[in-house]
């Protein structure tokens, strides 16, 4: 596989997590992180799949009107090694609010993702939140 084939795929990989996650499939969306992949924000981490689906149950509300979230990534920088790589990019929430469209969050994702079994998993995902709104979470571990 080509380098070129190899950032494709982790750029899908991020793709899949931005649609999954605002389609509410947090069981698919568990299923882009390695078996102890972690996930962690400043609302919460967990390790595992099972915890990271947890957790975002708990976070995420159910899509619907006035809970509808679209996450977008951008800006993404891929630094590969064999099977590894480092990866850095933007991210942009926006959601349903009352006066209409809404940018709840921004920030950056710090990824190190793994090849397993010739797909591309996320082996840590830490999000840093530079700007932020209401989110519309359901809940937060912090603030």
């Amino acid at each position: 596989m080509s380098t070129s084939d190899d950032k494709d795929d982790i750029r899908e990989l991020l793709a899949q997590y931005c649609f999954l996650l605002d389609d509410y499939q947090l069981t698919e969306f568990a299923a882009l992180f390695a078996e102890d992949g972690t996930w962690s924000s400043r609302n919460g981490e967990a390790t595992g799949r099972a915890a990271i689906e947890q957790l975002l149950r708990e976070l995420v509300p159910v899509p619907g009107p006035g809970t509808r979230r679209r996450h977008l990534t951008t800006n993404i920088l891929i630094t590969l090694h064999g099977d590894k790589a480092m990866v850095r990019s933007y991210f942009m929430v926006v959601r349903d609010s009352r006066g209409g469209p809404a940018i709840a969050v921004a920030g950056r994702y710090e990824d190190e993702v793994i090849r397993h079994d010739g797909r591309w998993l996320f082996k840590s995902r830490r999000l840093s939140h530079d700007i932020a709104g209401e989110s519309g979470l359901l809940s937060t571990k912090s603030s």
